[in-house]
């Protein structure tokens, strides 16, 4: 089993289109720490899709954020969009998807125990 496999990695459009930029990008927004939680957007699972476009002159992040209201939500998306534009080196744009997260979207969804359930 891989690392891949062993963890929930989402496959992005850019895991196809530009794999080159993959793990630039998954390390530039591994800075963008979510300040309730004290987890960055990566491990949280909260980028859903990266894509460059045709003409490789912009990208765009889709991202979900742990709550609808997340107070830090609209710092955390501008955030996301500068160290988007860092990694990929290019201007890009932050659209908010529609997914609702919870646990299971995390990389690794066994690395908390937050006394939630027993």
């Amino acid at each position: 089993m891989t690392e891949e496999q062993a963890l929930n990695i989402p496959t992005w459009a850019i895991h196809a289109s530009h794999p080159q930029l993959v793990d630039q990008v998954r390390a530039s927004l591994s800075e963008v720490i979510d300040p309730e939680i004290g987890l960055n957007i990566i491990q949280l699972g909260l980028i859903r899709d990266v894509a460059v476009d045709d003409s490789n002159t912009t990208a765009r992040v889709t991202m979900i954020l742990t709550t609808p209201f997340c107070p830090y939500g609209p710092a955390m998306v501008d955030n996301t969009r500068q160290k988007a534009q860092e990694g990929l080196k290019m201007p890009t744009t932050v659209e908010m998807g529609m997914d609702i997260w919870d646990f299971s979207m995390m990389e690794d969804p066994t690395a908390l125990d937050w006394g939630l359930y027993n």
